[in-house]
């Protein structure tokens, strides 16, 4: 397939650049080690890529058939600000997983896992100028409120971690351990959303889809073979990994991962458009699955390493018979390995928010013995941050009966800071031309 590059307006690629300055001060080293780390894969280019010859025809939803909308104002008012906000919280995901991933970026004790990270902060960059381009190439003032494509990119620039749109790009990340696991499991919920989403009915973001798809693809690897590294490093029993440890990043992250799909029983307004194929279930039960099978891959990994005269058949029947019977071999337990937390546990919005509900699927009747459950199955720094503590506060009025669960469910995240980490972002104006931005940058 063919790709279409295009670079924003001059001011507005400006205005990512600053933004990359302050929140990404990596990126350079990337780009001037990237031929070291990755030979034999095409230069970063920070652009807009549109796939050429994609099908020009809806296919789902209450307009199958037709033919794709070029312009918002082919869309229904309520489509296209159903569809406006879709990409304004793609913007932010992109934007919020490069602050929470620089974070504890030099905590890694391995420099290619370092800058395969790198790169994957890098492609988050070009998958948020990619929604910048789709909010800044088309007229969307007729389901704005009135806000500009000025004003929409100032705000999403502006975002730190804390308050983006999904929860999962709210929470600071307390090792390196969360920078790889949140690869293997958010990026993943990142690669359904772009999939279902390849049908849109809008064809410029249908258009976006391939391009950022396959650069998700190497995101998940970013993940997935450190984690089978580890889970091979702890069963020989280096002292500085444990599968506790990535056990508890499971944990974290799962929960708000499967949040990412939307309530469970919604998403009925996304086929009827034909911005997606899937429904918020359908997705999720698809994720799920594909989670399981993922840590199933790092056990069966961790078997092996542990008894490396194993023949592939045995290493995989000691694998299923400890899932069947849970109990020991050879020392070993089933809960010596990872699991898939149950899809109830620890979730504060969908379906099941608020329920009390362990790793395995043990109900808990209790808000102290719950959040008591919770201290021992997360890593310490996250037990200690002000997201659980406020977390807790909702959880206990919900047990008490004093906060409603549709209540306690607007109450989080609450982490809001006020200003930035970039010098200008006191009345923030990233959006600026020629000489004053070049005061700006002086200042």
């Amino acid at each position: 397939m063919k790709v279409e590059a295009i670079s924003l307006e001059k001011k507005y690629h400006g205005a990512v650049e600053h933004w990359q300055r302050h929140n990404f001060k990596d990126y350079e080293t990337l780009l001037d080690q990237w031929e070291k780390y990755f030979p034999t894969d095409e230069r970063f280019c920070l652009c807009a890529k549109l796939e050429l010859g994609t099908s020009d025809t809806i296919a789902i939803g209450e307009h199958k058939g037709e033919k794709k909308r070029l312009e918002p104002e082919q869309l229904s008012e309520e489509e296209a600000a159903h569809l406006l906000a879709i990409i304004k919280a793609q913007a932010s995901t992109e934007f919020g997983s490069i602050q929470q991933h620089a974070g504890t970026l030099e905590r890694a004790d391995d420099d290619q896992d370092r800058f395969w990270v790198l790169r994957v902060m890098a492609e988050e960059l070009r998958h948020g100028y990619q929604m910048l381009h789709l909010l800044l190439s088309k007229d969307w003032s007729h389901v704005s409120r009135g806000v500009s494509g000025e004003q929409m990119v100032e705000e999403i620039l502006s975002m730190q971690t804390g308050n983006h749109v999904l929860d999962a790009f709210n929470l600071d990340y307390d090792s390196f351990i969360d920078n790889i696991t949140f690869a293997a499991i958010v990026d993943r919920v990142g690669k359904y959303q772009l999939t279902m989403q390849r049908i849109c009915a809008y064809r410029p973001m249908a258009d976006s889809m391939p391009p950022m798809l396959r650069e998700e693809a190497f995101h998940l690897a970013a993940g997935v073979i450190p984690m089978r590294r580890w889970a091979q490093r702890a069963a020989q029993g280096d002292p500085f990994i444990t599968m506790t440890a990535i056990q508890h990043a499971i944990n974290k992250w799962v929960p708000r991962a499967l949040e990412m799909f939307g309530d469970e029983r919604g998403g009925e307004t996304n086929v009827k458009f034909g911005f997606k194929d899937l429904k918020n279930r359908e997705a999720q039960d698809q994720y799920i699955e594909e989670v399981q099978k993922m840590i199933r891959d790092i056990n069966l990994r961790f078997i092996r390493a542990r008894f490396p005269a194993y023949a592939p058949e045995q290493a995989d029947a000691a694998l299923a018979e400890l899932e069947r019977a849970r109990g020991t071999h050879h020392g070993v337990r089933r809960e010596d390995l990872l699991r898939t937390p149950d899809r109830r546990f620890f979730r504060r919005k969908g379906e099941p928010a608020f329920s009390m509900v362990g790793v395995d699927g043990e109900p808990f009747t209790d808000a102290e013995e719950y959040l008591r459950y919770l201290s021992r199955h997360l890593n310490e720094g996250y037990v200690a941050s002000r997201d659980m503590r406020n977390y807790a506060e909702a959880l206990r009025g919900v047990a008490a009966g004093t906060l409603a669960v549709k209540d306690a469910i607007m109450k989080m995240p609450k982490l809001k800071r006020v200003g930035g980490t970039c010098p200008c972002s006191k009345g923030v104006r990233w959006v600026m031309d020629g000489s004053a931005a070049d005061q700006a940058a002086s200042a």
